[in-house]
């Protein structure tokens, strides 16, 4: 039995790692609805002002998986608290950027703070709790998390309105400061198993992910077929292999490939990139469908995403409940099943004269399927590997979670380019459209991947034999 100190320390783990969690959310969300007053303020071009997101997302994909390394190696604990500590300092750049060029480079150094912070977060949360208690932790994890989302957005256009863009950086300062002391002061230390750090490993996976994401970053710009993007991609794969080949000869290898094996590790990731992609590529187009389209300013357009975003915090952390009774397969599949309905309910009525309330029924049922489907998703994955292996796996979630949002962003982009535009109301909305289909596939694919996972009955067999 728990003793009160042992319940305290558990309260503290979750409360700053999700403090962590969602203040590097709240800097990613925030700026939705921010892009049309920057682009104003530096005179630049929507292509060159996507890479304040893309730049974020490169560095952040690339290094996550070194970052849990390193928290492994160095000691968890300590690195987290770096990580947050190099995300404030970046947020500060961010607020002092003079053009676009100094934003981009401020929000990559933003992107490998967050890399450090992330997996780390969820590696850190995952040993203070058992398997039992673990669902549930997660799910409120999630939940704060989602908070970010729920208010990122409105917070955003409402700072951009009435204070000017540059705030949405500076508010980081004052939470990661107390955030640090907080980390040193109150979480125990905890480091991975006691191996070299595998530096062939994450030189391999850090360009091959580097590889793979400016393909899918520069695809709809300069051309699928263009040497540079095919010469990526190429590239991408096949570092990717070695990488893979690497680690199978290793002696202490970064990511043990044996935890593919496991049918929950394995169909929680593949899920999970899905879903995602689907989640992040709605999140870059709606908002501005809302404001170019419907003609909402960036503080209403935040705002109006709250049917979908709100029902995180609500169905997260109930979801995360419910796991340990039904399993995370029927909740994955059902989740991604009412992402994929709600979403193509959208692509299906969409019209530059359609009342906003015609959106509210679809983007609920989208949310509360996605929040039902991620706390069960982290939990399949986590719960497969044994607790010293969580950093790795946690890096591994993350890592296939920002592709994933990557991919989804450029597939559903390069489809509203090759059925629409934003020159009007009505090419956008036909852009929207097909854009919002495509994401619904997604969805329907992680669904089906979904199904992969093992009844609730051997996922609490397979965890327990992992915890022996």
């Amino acid at each position: 039995m728990q003793t009160p100190r042992e319940r305290n320390e558990q309260r503290w783990v979750l409360g700053l790692t999700a403090l962590a969690s969602f203040m590097m959310a709240l800097d990613a969300m925030i700026m939705t609805t921010a892009f049309a007053t920057i682009r104003a303020d530096f005179g630049s071009a929507v292509e060159t002002l996507q890479w304040t997101v893309n730049a974020f997302n490169l560095t952040f994909a690339v290094l996550l998986l070194t970052g849990a390394a390193l928290g492994d190696r160095f000691g968890r604990r300590r690195m987290f608290a770096a990580g947050i500590g190099l995300f404030v300092v970046a947020s500060a750049a961010c607020a002092l950027a003079g053009d676009a060029a100094a934003l981009i480079a401020a929000r990559a150094l933003q992107g490998a703070g967050a890399a450090l912070v992330m997996p780390l977060a969820m590696a850190i949360l995952s040993g203070a709790f058992g398997r039992e208690e673990r669902a549930r932790a997660l799910g409120i994890f999630s939940g704060i998390t989602g908070c970010a989302l729920i208010i990122g957005p409105a917070i955003g256009g409402f700072i951009t309105e009435h204070l000017g863009w540059r705030w949405i950086f500076w508010i980081n300062l004052p939470i990661g400061f107390v955030a640090i002391a907080l980390v040193l002061a109150r979480l125990r230390e905890s480091f991975g198993p006691a191996a070299p750090l595998d530096i062939t490993g994450l030189s391999l996976v850090a360009l091959a992910a580097l590889a793979l994401v400016w393909g899918l970053l520069r695809g709809n710009s300069a051309g699928w077929a263009s040497a540079e993007v095919t010469g990526a991609l190429i590239a991408g794969a096949a570092l990717a292999a070695t990488f893979v080949l690497w680690e199978l000869r290793a002696t202490s290898p970064m990511v043990p490939m044996r935890l593919f094996a496991a049918r929950p590790f394995a169909a929680g990731i593949a899920a999970s990139v899905l879903f995602y992609a689907a989640m992040y590529g709605v999140l870059f187009l709606l908002p501005q469908f809302l404001q170019i389209a419907l003609g909402f300013d960036a503080f209403g357009a935040g705002l109006r995403l709250l049917p979908w975003t709100a029902t995180l915090f609500v169905t997260a952390p109930i979801a995360g409940a419910m796991v340990n009774r039904f399993g995370e397969r029927t909740l994955v599949v059902t989740g991604l099943l009412m992402q994929a309905i709600g979403l193509g309910w959208i692509g299906e009525i969409v019209t530059p004269s359609m009342p906003y309330s015609a959106l509210v029924a679809p983007l609920m049922l989208a949310g509360v399927g996605v929040s039902m489907a991620m706390p069960a998703a982290q939990n399949a994955v986590l719960s497969a590997v044994a607790v010293s292996e969580m950093g790795k796996a946690s890096g591994v979630f993350n890592m296939g979670r920002f592709l994933g949002g990557m991919f989804g962003i450029a597939a559903l982009v390069a489809s509203f380019a090759a059925n629409g535009a934003a020159d009007s109301s009505g090419h956008f909305a036909n852009g929207f459209a097909a854009a919002m289909s495509l994401a619904a596939t997604l969805s329907f694919a992680g669904a089906v991947a979904g199904l992969f996972l093992p009844m609730r009955r051997r996922v609490v067999a397979t965890a327990a034999r992992q915890d022996a």
